[in-house]
């Protein structure tokens, strides 16, 4: 019994003085593969127009049922989305509708963590989504590095704008009466 003992006091004491592997969260954001399919942006042409002509792919390919279209079409014939909405709650992140876009307008993007206060901001509407694509992509692939820092107190990892949407969140709870 004490030969036991000895044996699981001496795995403690060889961990005890290795490196620690604890990540510096939440002062670091964490790293994350680049593979990684996270928060979905909408891409545009580069003289700005939105790349998304209302097919409604990505909204048939979604085995989450997350996503909600609804269009109108321009005076030269071609269609625009006049909603777009994704439920991020209700999404599974698998990137079907990334890969279903016929003109690559839906991307998922490298951001890990989006912490809301209410269910109702998880809803991200066209403007939300297309002021979260980050200056100069050109939609063919996520971009290299995140261009949105989740946290107030996190160190951006880039300088770039941030959505009014988004930046502007209440800093302190209301309290229910």
């Amino acid at each position: 019994m004490i030969t036991e003992i000895l044996k699981g006091l001496s795995i403690t004491l060889d961990y005890f003085f290795k490196p620690k592997v604890t990540e510096n969260w939440p002062a670091e954001p964490h790293k994350v593969s680049p593979r990684f399919r996270g928060r979905h942006f909408l891409a545009r042409y580069s003289g700005g127009q939105e790349k998304c002509v209302a097919c409604y792919l990505c909204q048939q390919v979604c085995p989450a049922k997350a996503i909600t279209i609804e269009s109108e079409e321009r005076p030269d014939g071609t269609r625009y989305p006049t909603k777009y909405e994704i439920n991020m709650i209700r999404c599974i992140f698998c990137g079907y509708c990334q890969d279903a876009c016929p003109e690559d307008a839906i991307i998922l993007g490298n951001t890990l963590e989006f912490p809301t206060r209410t269910r109702k901001e998880m809803i991200y509407s066209k403007e939300m989504l297309l002021a979260l694509a980050p200056e100069g992509h050109n939609g063919k692939q996520p971009p290299q590095a995140d261009t949105h820092c989740p946290h107030a107190y996190q160190k951006p990892q880039k300088d770039s704008q941030v959505s009014d949407n988004i930046a502007k969140q209440p800093t302190e709870r209301k309290e229910k009466k």
